[in-house]
């Protein structure tokens, strides 16, 4: 059974458009959050995104975390850890988001979970809520056609698995071990699902990518699932929302093989 949990922020600010994707049955995180800084505050919205994770697994159940940014995977594992689960991540997203702040052209936070989450950079947020870094080597990139010059070298001197292609995502076995998937909206070619907040031209085709990923969930043990959304505001005719939403279906087992 999935458990479904909506955030609607995107970091540490609210996101209210995110609100109509909830259906009836889903449960809304509504996060008390401070003045301090900005990754406590992003710490604090990955607190009810745990909580719901570690809730949804003590209870049999999958949990499935939908908001506005890839921050919300921290909270995701954290949970995962809490109920006594030391996931592997599969991370999909046309951006490595391995970024730091030492490599970051930008400094935007939103480009640098996935770092994070394996130890690097700043570890406020992690340390908050208690979270345990992931290894490296039990982290799967998939994409990732979009890194920042420095980004890429950190991403290529580390021991996180980056795949490029679906040949090589057909390919990928975990051994039956706990999987969490993050899923980012814009992992899919933008000529499929345009309205995205960060596109990236290329990436695989909304079809071949749905197949694959219902093939990977049948084989793997997806325990849980994170999908950063895209850009709802852009998407008046539906297009991307209507992609995203098989890619996510797919990834909960139910894609077409």
């Amino acid at each position: 059974m999935d458990r479904f949990l909506l955030t609607p922020f995107f970091l540490d600010q609210p996101a209210p458009l995110l609100q109509r994707l909830a259906p009836p049955g889903w449960a809304i995180n509504r996060p008390a959050i401070g003045d301090g800084p900005l990754l406590e505050r992003v710490a604090a919205v990955g607190e009810g995104i745990a909580a719901h994770a570690e809730r949804s697994v003590r209870d049999g159940a999958r949990p499935v975390a939908v908001t506005g940014d890839c921050c919300a995977a921290i909270g995701a594992v954290t949970g995962l850890q809490r109920a006594g689960l030391r996931p592997r991540v599969l991370w999909l997203d046309a951006h490595g988001d391995f970024n730091t702040p030492a490599t970051s052209p930008s400094g935007f936070v939103g480009g640098m979970p996935l770092a994070m989450l394996v130890g690097r950079g700043d570890q406020a947020a992690l340390d908050r809520l208690g979270t345990e870094p992931v290894a490296e080597s039990a982290v799967v990139l998939f994409d990732g056609r979009d890194l920042d010059p420095a980004e890429r070298v950190a991403v290529e001197g580390s021991a996180v698995r980056r795949l490029t292609t679906l040949d090589a995502l057909d390919a990928l076995a975990l051994d039956g071990e706990p999987v969490h998937v993050h899923l980012d909206a814009d992992v899919v070619n933008p000529l499929d699902a345009p309205a995205m907040l960060y596109p990236a031209p290329g990436g695989p085709r909304l079809d071949e990518l749905e197949r694959a990923l219902g093939r990977l969930a049948r084989r793997s043990r997806v325990v849980s699932v994170t999908l950063t959304t895209w850009a709802l505001d852009k998407d008046a005719k539906g297009q991307t929302e209507r992609a995203v939403l098989r890619l996510l279906d797919a990834v909960l087992g139910g894609g077409a093989v």
